[in-house]
């Protein structure tokens, strides 16, 4: 990780009571750790001497979706645009680990759940990952370091590098760097599926973007290449969207016919809002 601290709402909003007490915990690395810091004229300040003082206390508590990096004295949102795409990133807090908004969305559901919980779900989907796995949307790479947990080898597909500068100011994204099981590829998956051998993969974890930013991540040709490259008796998670959704209904009805023509068996998986498919 960078070595700066980074905040959020959460973590500072009690340090703007004036009934607060001379000395608090704070985490500066989005709910990870604590330290103690003391009250100051200026603010509040921290066992290095640095004082995040109260006007920027109260940016931070004003803009409840973003996340600071804090250094040199200054604050900087947690935020690329990406030329390549033309999307802009940012880190958005929740009371654990943050997620990632893509142009203003959500990549992960947070209503009635949190980022790391979601991850959970579709890897309960999938069942107990093992062997060598492929992910093929990094994100904020939760879902690659919760399924290295239990798997040998897995490789996980970003298609904008700017993604991976999110990933690297967010605290809870560091076991995507360190962790030796997990090789990173940056590329386009539709592509790169083509290019791994047959059967090389035990499982597949496919969280594509919203099929209206990339519908060929949908496409018959991509399943093909899924098949060809599991196992016998493969399996692959399918996140779709809210099968009570009008969008995400239609969606997983072209997938599921998709999928089966392919030669897949296809259970629905509700609850993670997608499919698993076995070969």
């Amino acid at each position: 990780m960078e070595n700066n601290r980074i905040f959020s709402y959460y973590q500072t909003r009690t340090l703007a009571d004036k009934n607060a007490p001379a000395e608090m915990e704070i985490s500066s690395d989005l709910g990870l750790s604590s330290e103690k810091i003391l009250r100051s004229a200026q603010g509040w300040q921290f066992t290095d001497g640095q004082i995040l003082d109260f006007a920027q206390i109260q940016r931070i508590n004003k803009n409840t979706n973003h996340c600071y990096k804090w250094f040199d004295g200054g604050l900087q949102k947690v935020e690329a645009f990406s030329t390549y795409t033309n999307l802009y990133y940012s880190l958005m807090p929740t009371a654990k680990a943050p997620t990632m908004l893509i142009s203003g969305i959500p990549m992960h559901r947070i209503k009635g759940t949190t980022p790391l919980e979601d991850t959970k779900t579709k890897i309960k989907a999938l069942g107990m990952p093992h062997g060598y796995i492929l992910d093929t949307a990094t994100g904020l790479g939760y879902t690659a370091m919760q399924t290295a947990r239990t798997c040998e080898k897995l490789i996980t597909i970003e298609f904008d590098p700017a993604v991976i500068k999110i990933c690297r100011a967010n605290p809870w994204s560091q076991g995507l760097f360190t962790n030796p099981k997990i090789s990173q590829l940056i590329g386009d998956s539709y592509d790169l599926a083509q290019t791994f051998p047959q059967q090389t993969f035990t499982a597949i974890i496919h969280d594509p973007p919203t099929f209206s930013l990339a519908g060929h991540l949908y496409s018959r040709t991509l399943y093909q290449a899924f098949f060809r490259i599991l196992k016998p008796s493969g399996r692959l998670f399918h996140y779709i969207g809210n099968p009570d959704s009008r969008s995400g209904a239609s969606v997983g009805k072209g997938v599921v016919e998709r999928l089966q023509k392919c030669g897949f068996s296809v259970l629905p998986k509700p609850f993670a809002f997608g499919v698993l498919a076995v070969k």
